[in-house]
């Protein structure tokens, strides 16, 4: 059988979206120039690989096989390609980093501070849900991932790098705000904006208050930290966010945190990849620069460095 990585390329692509439109958006191809791919490998197979289903595709068993052998192929280019990069050292690579919503309030400050060490290195910063983030890593769509605790029932290398507090908001007239040693029974009448059920701050804090035998009044759900800022200043609940989040609204006093029992919610950042992966260089590098002392002395509003 006679084909080409272009062709095992398009056919990924191809297999991964079910779709021929969206794998032409992808790899900047023309429709027609990726049926023409699929069909001249579906020739050289002898076998169809698609089959149609009224508007949609789908593997056939055929494909299915051709699927799982062109993804393993892919990554053995990908490996490959990182072990030239570290013949070339690391002032030359390019860092694919995905992190979680509200990570990408100090991720971009690390990432400027490690180009400025390494000023030949190039990154693409993708800043996504807690769902995609995990996605991205079982497809090896990204070099690292920062983002809270992952499952444990997946196989991926998580590392602590960073305290991530979760903490109590609430607008700045807000009658318990001053207060000292809140006790937690007193936000029983209290609504709370939330972040969506799959987030990790939602998933902490819902275990906080349920260990405790807390019902939580969830008025309404947001899918961004920003969202909850807005609504908690706006007098629509209380809130729950990571302390890095605050920065700008805690020095234009509008809004403060509450001083309650048993927070804030210790979590740690941490920095993940798909087990036994082997690191590009400047993955390697930027690793290597968020676990040393450097990093540490940019950390970030909220916290001591």
């Amino acid at each position: 059988m006679h084909l080409t990585l272009r062709q095992l390329e398009v056919f990924e692509a191809v297999a991964r979206h079910l779709s021929y439109t969206r794998a032409a958006e992808e790899l900047h191809l023309s429709q027609p120039a990726v049926s023409m791919q699929i069909r001249q490998l579906e020739e050289a197979a002898g076998l169809p690989l698609f089959e149609k289903l009224g508007k949609q595709i789908r593997l056939t068993e055929a494909g299915e096989e051709f699927f799982h052998y062109s993804q393993a192929i892919g990554r053995q280019l990908e490996e490959l390609d990182e072990v030239i990069e570290a013949l070339k050292g690391v002032q030359t690579g390019h860092l694919r980093i995905s992190v979680a919503t509200t990570a990408n309030y100090f991720a971009t400050r690390l990432l400027a501070a490690f180009s400025q060490r390494y000023p030949g290195t190039t990154f693409s910063l993708d800043v996504t849900n807690r769902k995609t983030l995990l996605e991205q890593l079982t497809r090896n769509e990204t070099d690292l991932v920062i983002m809270g605790k992952p499952p444990e029932d997946l196989d991926l290398d998580a590392t602590a790098f960073m305290e991530n507090p979760l903490v109590i908001i609430a607008p700045a007239r807000h009658p318990l705000a001053g207060r000292k040693n809140i006790p937690l029974a007193e936000l029983r009448d209290e609504v709370f904006v939330a972040r969506e059920q799959q987030s990790g701050t939602r998933i902490a804090m819902e275990r906080f208050f349920q260990e405790r035998g807390f019902h939580l009044k969830t008025g309404m759900e947001m899918t961004s930290n920003s969202a909850i800022k807005h609504a908690v200043e706006a007098g629509l609940g209380l809130g729950i966010v990571s302390i890095h989040t605050l920065e700008l609204e805690l020095e234009a006093g509008r809004l403060v945190v509450l001083d309650v029992e048993g927070f804030p919610i210790e979590r740690h950042w941490y920095l993940v990849t798909t087990k036994d992966k082997r690191l590009p260089p400047v993955a390697r590098a930027f690793f290597d620069f968020l676990m040393g002392d450097d990093a540490a002395g940019l950390m970030l509003p909220g916290v001591a460095a």
